[in-house]
């Protein structure tokens, strides 16, 4: 029986949730992987959940991901949200977001996966980051847009800020509609929105966050204010001075350009966190996604990122740009349907619809509807499909045998024709799909044929230009 496909982007099963993601390879038992600590959108009418849930996958593998379980669950009766965690010694710190990020408690385990328990309170506050630097010493970051960011070192009872220490708006935050009064902080165009990460990359200080932009980004179709990216910026010591770093990820899909270079989204771009980790080698940024109608359904992302060090003593991070060997400037990694699976899908898979990376042309809202059911086989497929909309997925793995057909399955049975698009949303037509308002599963022949690495994309035509489509998924035999 032909199995669906795991650990793609979404790399969580499709009905986990978890956004907020801060990576961290720990080694326990003897055996080095790597754990995601975030969030939990259960609650499905606002953020997050009542508990925080912990999954991890073999450094050699990070489409294998294991859950743990529930590892913390809230001691206040209240909504958690984003946390970090931290190795100091032979303990593991949890820094839980209580009261929807307004209490920050330190809660400890000697297991990465928790339970963490005895919660203390801190200072800290909301998206609390916390660094463990070479020589032990430990350092907190956080804060929001409503609040400028916060730096500060913490005692070794890792609860307790070292008050002389506390450094105020190091970065500047971010102007924003609901925060418009002057509060004695600078704030900033196109600066810090949210989402506190400090890691330490090849000796310099990194400070990843949530960048609001509020002036244009035409290259990324960005045209209002637009808080859906991944930014950084790096120092020499933990409290800066802070300089530029740039873009390592943006929320909003596949990017489609016109000759002028001015860009389209093609994905419901979303508030964004996460952060950086070096995995067996190999450097990653963890974010995530939006699924639904709102940003209560967010998912796990995973992309692989080049870091570089610049003759200019700049690290450049993201999709590095080489001149002659050296690294002059970076921008946004893509946002893919295959996430680690740096080779591709494997096409020969049941691929669900809800792993697209690019939803474009409807006439509605198209979306990937959130899925919760428990399942192996759960498909969450994408809604409010109509003639002209294409979907996409970035990039299939076909292998060096070319398949002979394609079969697209429908949510419901209608009548339209799909046209499978090679490479490009206009790209090659390799097959078309018959609809006769019977059935809701087609099957074609190929017209050429497919081998490697493509990116696929399906166009929906319909007589109906009002009719709305639902797209389970596909695979290729």
């Amino acid at each position: 029986m032909k199995k669906y496909v795991k650990g793609a982007n979404p790399y969580m099963p499709l009905w986990e949730h978890v956004p907020d993601g801060e990576p961290r390879v720990f080694e326990h038992n003897g055996e080095k992987r790597v754990y995601v600590y975030g969030s939990h959108d259960i609650e499905k009418t606002q953020y997050c959940g009542r508990n925080y849930v912990v999954w991890s996958a073999p450094v050699n593998d990070l489409t294998d991901w294991k859950y743990h379980g529930v590892a913390y669950e809230t001691h206040y009766d209240s909504i958690l949200y984003a946390p970090d965690v931290v190795k100091k010694g032979d303990t593991y710190y949890l820094y839980a977001a209580e009261k929807k990020g307004s209490l920050v408690v330190v809660a400890s385990s000697k297991d990465p996966a928790g339970p963490f328990e005895d919660p203390v309170e801190t200072k800290l506050g909301f998206d609390p980051g916390v660094l463990v630097d070479d020589d032990r010493r430990v350092y907190a970051y956080w804060g929001g847009c409503a609040a400028p960011c916060y730096i500060a070192e913490m005692e070794d009872d890792m609860a307790t800020i070292k008050e002389e220490t506390l450094v105020s708006n190091p970065l500047g935050h971010s102007t924003c509609p609901w925060n418009p009064v002057d509060d004695g902080h600078i704030s900033l165009i196109d600066a810090f929105f949210e989402a506190s990460s400090p890691r330490k990359v090849m000796g310099k200080y990194v400070y990843l966050y949530s960048k609001r932009y509020e002036k244009p980004v035409p290259e990324l179709g960005v045209y209002y204010p637009n808080n859906g990216f991944l930014s950084y910026r790096i120092s020499d010591t933990p409290f800066g001075p802070f300089h530029d770093g740039g873009d390592i990820s943006f929320n909003g899909g596949e990017i489609l350009r016109d000759s002028e270079g001015r860009g389209t989204m093609t994905y419901q771009w979303g508030n964004n966190h996460g952060s950086i980790m070096e995995v067996n080698g190999k450097w990653y940024i963890f974010y995530h996604r939006q699924t639904g109608l709102n940003e209560y359904s967010r998912q796990a992302m995973i992309e692989p990122v080049d870091v570089a060090l610049g003759s200019d003593g700049k690290l450049y991070i993201g999709d590095v740009k080489y001149l002659e060997g050296e690294a002059v400037s970076s921008k946004p990694v893509e946002m893919t349907s295959q996430g680690a699976q740096i080779n591709g899908i494997d096409a020969r898979l049941w691929i669900s619809a809800g792993y697209a990376c690019h939803i474009y042309g409807s006439s509605k809202r198209a979306y990937v509807r959130p899925g919760y059911e428990q399942t192996e086989e759960i498909s969450t497929p994408v809604c409010d499909i109509t003639s002209g909309t294409t979907v996409g997925f970035r990039y299939l793995q076909f292998g060096n045998n070319t398949p002979e057909t394609v079969s697209l399955v429908l949510e419901e049975a209608a009548k339209l024709k799909v046209l499978l698009r090679l490479d490009s949303y206009r790209g090659r037509v390799a097959a078309e799909l018959e609809f006769d308002g019977n059935t809701k599963e087609a099957t074609a022949k190929l017209d050429c044929g497919i081998i490697g690495k493509h990116a696929v994309y399906f166009e929906f035509l319909s007589e109906d230009k009002d009719q709305a489509y639902i797209f389970d998924r596909f695979t290729f035999d």
